[in-house]
């Protein structure tokens, strides 16, 4: 018998084994991330809205659980991404309803490096702030904006100390609009090495807990007196 006629059988040994291993890589892709699921307010409590990138959906659960019982705590379930995709969308992320705080952060995105320039010039960059602030302020919530956290060496897409000159840029813009500010930046730069990944902006889960504590006090300052 040629060795070909056991092809098929072969193939359909291999089939069931595939298989599992497909639904399972579906089912996985098909997960939500957990930051981006939608939570039901609580009669009496306040409302507090995240705006911001994946800086901010790594800090989100642990915001969530700081202020349990305090506040309830949304975010729109995406990456807010740069302030262009902001001018776009913020309109959605803000919604009907009433909000009593708004953190909000834009800038990682902004100073990406695409084709060698800049997504954002510093520029536009202001522009865009100002307008993203008049819309929040409409909102009547009180408004607190974090600063960029730190670019390191090595991410390949970014130039390290951009991040600093857009956040100067950003906190003339808050100062101007009396807008209070979370610095993110000068919390974390002392922290970096237990904190943050190396060569990526992003962080560990051990630290995006530190960030989480730190969003969550300047939050809980900014709420409205009885409703702390």
């Amino acid at each position: 018998m040629s060795h070909n006629a056991f092809l098929p059988l072969a193939l359909l040994l291999c089939i069931p084994l595939a298989a599992p291993a497909q639904e399972a890589k579906a089912k996985k892709k098909a997960e939500p991330n957990p930051a981006y699921v939608q939570i039901k307010d609580v009669p009496g409590l306040p409302r507090v809205l995240l705006i911001g990138d994946s800086i901010s959906i790594g800090y989100t659960l642990a915001v969530r659980k700081e202020r349990e019982g305090q506040a309830t705590v949304h975010r729109p379930a995406t990456n807010c991404g740069p302030t262009i995709r902001a001018l776009e969308s913020l309109d959605a992320w803000l919604g009907e309803g009433k909000w009593d705080a708004i953190h909000f952060n834009f800038g990682l995105h902004d100073v990406r490096l695409i084709d060698g320039k800049k997504q954002v010039s510093p520029e536009d960059y202001e522009k865009n702030l100002e307008t993203i602030v008049a819309r929040l302020q409409k909102t009547g919530a009180k408004l607190i904006f974090a600063t960029t956290t730190p670019v390191p060496a090595g991410t390949g897409t970014r130039e390290v100390s951009d991040e600093v000159k857009y956040n100067d840029i950003a906190r003339r813009v808050m100062e101007k609009h009396k807008i209070a500010i979370d610095d993110l930046y000068a919390f974390a730069l002392p922290k970096l090495a237990e904190i943050q990944l190396p060569a990526n902006v992003h962080f560990t889960a051990s630290g995006s807990a530190v960030l989480a504590k730190q969003v969550s006090q300047s939050i809980l300052a900014a709420l409205p007196k009885g409703k702390q």
